[in-house]
């Protein structure tokens, strides 16, 4: 039985993995391109990818934050903005831009759209995958660049990097604060939940699926099952034939989900800082509630405008002020792995 249970996922992965590389070909068609500045990227390197709708805002800190990391080019997709984020955008000398007015749901969370950009720019490069309130912390990142953190995956053989999303969240209320363009989030930010974290394995996908936090324990504690998922893998070495099957959750092949060896484990990882609960929370949610573009018809939206979710304070006794990388891999939320 198990076996044959192996055949049929392997059979399985395989029509996942043409029908995702499908889906890319047929969607590419859906983006128009805005601002071509791919001809003056390095050849060797570093690109950021990214959808977004609505977010200018947060850009001005976003971009400065990977930057200052080492991404050497963003390829960024407007989803019909009307907030100046598109022209924004086009307005920086390191950033390549398409605009689409497409369904963000029917490009199955605009991760058709990412995988015709790789598929197209990224072979044979490290490619970040990241959302634009998501802000990538690994181990010694405040010394040392993202490239040593590649160059070390390459010397190593390993082609991805997982990351657990971490919720950051404010003292206060989420809308009592205020955020101004460009300002760290982390600064308004500063508290997440140390403990609260479940795992358990996808046998068909070979990930690790992880939930809990402040979201599960303030927006799902009737439907802890129905909270968002908190694995990511949001770095990746691409090579021909790579895809997201949901979101940056999950890659095919198969074998490059694999970045959690056990929870705690020896396997080098980081965290996404997860930039979502800023004062502009009850704008997006209402915005975001008209779309219905979202995952489970904008199920996490819907409940944070039932949880009154803008005015509830989500910090509780075992909250933990943010210190750094070096606290999240004490509370075993990272980990340095082989990397000394």
């Amino acid at each position: 039985m198990g076996k044959f249970a192996g055949i049929q996922d392997s059979f399985y992965l395989r029509h996942q993995r043409r029908i995702r590389r499908l889906r890319a070909l047929r969607k590419q068609k859906e983006l128009t391109l805005v601002k071509d500045r791919t001809g003056t990227v390095a050849p060797d390197g570093i690109y950021l990818f990214c959808v977004l709708h609505n977010e200018k805002l947060r850009l001005p800190y976003f971009l400065e934050y990977y930057r200052a990391l080492g991404v050497t080019h963003f390829f960024m997709v407007d989803n019909h903005s009307d907030d100046g984020t598109g022209a924004y955008l086009a307005a920086q000398p390191d950033v390549s831009l398409w605009h689409t007015e497409a369904g963000y749901k029917r490009a199955h969370f605009g991760m058709d759209w990412v995988n015709s950009l790789l598929r197209r720019y990224a072979q044979g490069h490290w490619a970040l995958v990241v959302d634009v309130d998501e802000f990538f912390v690994y181990p010694y990142c405040d010394t040392r660049p993202l490239r040593a953190l590649t160059d070390w995956l390459d010397a190593s053989a390993i082609r991805s990097f997982g990351a657990m999303l971490l919720d950051m969240y404010p003292e206060g209320p989420i809308d009592d604060g205020h955020y101004a363009p460009g300002q760290n989030p982390f600064e308004v930010l500063n508290y997440f939940d140390s403990g609260n974290y479940s795992q358990k394995p996808n046998r068909r996908y070979g990930n690790l699926w992880i939930q809990g936090g402040p979201r599960q324990r303030v927006f799902f504690a009737e439907n802890p099952d129905q909270a968002p998922a908190l694995n990511k893998i949001p770095l990746v070495k691409w090579q021909r034939g790579n895809v997201f099957v949901s979101s940056t959750h999950t890659l095919l092949p198969r074998g490059l989900n694999k970045t959690f060896e056990e929870w705690g484990g020896e396997k080098i990882c980081g965290t996404l800082l997860h930039a979502k609960f800023l004062p502009d929370l009850k704008y997006k949610t209402a915005r975001e509630m008209t779309r219905k573009q979202h995952y489970a018809a904008s199920r996490e939206y819907r409940a944070y405008g039932q949880a009154n979710g803008p005015e509830i304070v989500m910090k509780h006794e075992f909250s933990t002020r943010y210190e750094g990388w070096r606290q999240l891999e004490e509370l075993g939320l990272m980990s340095l792995g082989g990397w000394a």
